[in-house]
């Protein structure tokens, strides 16, 4: 396959602000492996002292009298000492600080926490005192963790634009007044993955000298570190270096945050890296990763979500919304309702949030709460299009109090997440015209209780209008299990179309992996397409096209119609 268009964006969304997520090449890789494996030696990893140095750790938390969460035994616990496992996601806060009600969209997918990025003034406007007070007064409120960190030190030592982790400890201690006292609900991640590809060695000295910083200044938080290497340590530096770095933490309330995104593409690399973490009993988590592919590799987001499982570490995925380029949005435009196929992975994929996630007991998510909701009443439809259907129902009760609602697709006996919503009533998107849909709800509370389903609601949706756009599909390659397909989409009417929707299904189950020019979600067979910046208008007369990758089996039949914001267009 050829290179992804020069706009594609990873993952970090300030607009026009380019991340490099530099894959690493064969000698490259064996390079930084045998410097990894000389400093574990020198370090004593691999020697009979392992066992005594990983101890240390939990023996200087045991004298610490630790408020708050806090890290015991190489483990992130709440204040009553019981393991708290992250499950959330990041949330692009400094950049579209309108957005902060996400954070109750972000808890409804059953999010535990969240990691909210700002900023202190050095590259972009900085986060007031009082704006950070309202993140945390809405995280508590929306009963979420809350990590807080600063992004102005991304890539420092290869991006110019980078501030330093001097900079952003200073920024935390301007803030020291709003975050006393908040150490059971937030972390304090010092700064966005604070190093390069240039000399990341130099990351070391400046970790341990800003969480000193820190420590003087009287700050008790955990405190969270990213790794080098644009977060991504593939020279292993953190990893040699971690016992050091949190040795020099006083308190011990010290985790560990690696980003897993094309560096980790095989289960070998995710395996070691995390097990030689947890092995050593120092605190992991992965504090960001993606899952579609990019031009430096696919990664193995599945290992990563079950190997977190298996570990019980936290895992915070990249990112809710507003990225240059969507293909990393869980939802776009900030909907829920318009949830990616990457957000349907994280939410209710296998080891996703939705399976996997306990709520703080801070909250009351160690609560001896079994009772469910009751069930919502069956659901009615109104305006319903070509494309969509909004649902409404008589609201659910609770001992405690209801906090959200799943509609599922009902087909024969399987059930398919349709929609979330936190009142009674959601617009379905990503409807098939004519085409037949049964829809039903279930109600949850905060401790996780699940109610029983509602009755079932048919809807059938109406045949699309006839449009002014043509399409046309080809594939331009295929392998065993998978294929490369192209989509040219033209306006053949006199105006301009931006903010397009294409949508379409599939007849022979194949999926849809990764997408370049626009981004894909997909329910069962239907797809829907939404554009990326740089193809987001249509001219008069005029076409964009978008390419993507698919799986298939046996037989990979082309759609046999399209629609373009609803409407049908002609195919050819």
């Amino acid at each position: 396959m050829g290179a992804l268009p020069c706009s594609f964006r990873l993952p970090h969304p300030p607009p026009g602000a380019a991340v490099r997520r530099t894959r690493k090449s064969p000698l490259t890789t064996l390079l930084a492996r045998l410097a990894a494996l000389v400093g574990l030696v020198l370090l004593g990893v691999l020697c009979p002292g392992t066992a005594q140095a990983a101890q240390e750790p939990a023996a200087r938390q045991s004298a610490t009298q630790a408020a708050g969460l806090h890290i015991s035994n190489g483990r992130l616990v709440e204040g009553n000492g019981n393991d708290f496992v992250m499950r959330g996601v990041n949330h692009a806060h400094t950049w579209y600080p309108n957005q902060l009600g996400s954070l109750a969209d972000i808890k409804a997918q059953g999010a535990n926490t969240v990691r909210v990025v700002l900023a202190d003034g050095h590259r972009w406007s900085a986060n007031t005192a009082s704006d950070v007070a309202n993140v945390i007064a809405q995280c508590k409120a929306n009963r979420l963790i809350c990590v807080l960190e600063v992004h102005d030190t991304t890539g420092y030592g290869e991006d110019s634009a980078a501030g330093t982790l001097d900079q952003a400890a200073d920024y935390w201690i301007g803030l020291k007044g709003v975050l006393a006292g908040q150490e059971d609900y937030i972390i304090i991640n010092i700064g966005n993955e604070p190093w390069g590809n240039t000399d990341p060695a130099g990351w070391t000295a400046p970790t341990i000298a800003a969480i000193q910083k820190l420590r003087n200044a009287g700050f008790q938080h955990t405190i969270m570190v990213d790794a080098p290497n644009w977060g991504q340590d593939w020279q292993q530096v953190m990893r040699t270096n971690a016992q050091s770095v949190y040795a020099a933490d006083t308190t011990g309330n010290l985790i560990f945050s690696i980003h897993m995104y094309s560096v980790f593409d095989t289960a070998a690399e995710v395996t070691d890296y995390l097990n030689a973490f947890v092995n050593a009993k120092l605190p992991i988590l992965i504090g960001e990763f993606g899952g579609p592919a990019d031009q430096w590799g696919d990664p193995d987001e599945d290992t990563m979500m079950a190997t977190a499982e298996q570990l019980g570490i936290g895992y915070l995925a990249w990112s809710w919304s507003g990225n240059t380029d969507p293909i990393l949005d869980l939802v776009l435009n900030f909907d829920p309702a318009q949830m990616t196929s990457w957000g349907k992975r994280i939410f209710n994929g296998a080891n996703g949030i939705a399976q996997t996630a306990k709520e703080a007991t801070v909250f009351g998510g160690g609560s001896t709460d079994t009772q469910a909701p009751t069930a919502p009443g069956t659901p009615t439809a109104s305006a319903v299009t070509a494309t969509s259907a909004r649902l409404s129902w008589t609201a659910s009760t609770d001992n405690v109090g209801v906090a959200g609602y799943d509609v599922v697709r009902v087909s024969g006996g399987t059930e398919t997440k349709a929609a979330s919503a936190t009142a009674n009533s959601v617009t379905v998107t990503g409807l098939t015209a004519s085409t037949a849909y049964s829809f039903a709800v279930y109600a949850r509370d905060a401790a996780g209780n699940r109610s029983t389903r509602s009755a079932t609601v048919n809807v059938t949706t109406p045949a699309a209008p006839a449009g002014t756009c043509s399409v046309g599909y080809r594939v331009v390659g295929e392998w065993q299990g998978g294929f490369q397909g192209e989509i040219a989409i033209r306006n053949t009417g006199t105006a301009a179309v931006s903010g397009w929707k294409l949508g379409f299904s599939f007849a022979d189950g194949q999926t849809v992996s990764t997408m370049w020019g626009g981004t894909a979600a997909q329910s069962g067979g239907s797809v829907t397409v939404t554009p990326a910046s740089y193809t987001n208008t249509i001219p008069a007369g005029g076409s964009v096209t978008v390419g993507f990758i698919g799986s298939k089996g046996a037989t990979n039949t082309a759609p046999g119609a399209f629609t373009l914001n609803g409407a049908a267009c002609v195919n050819g």
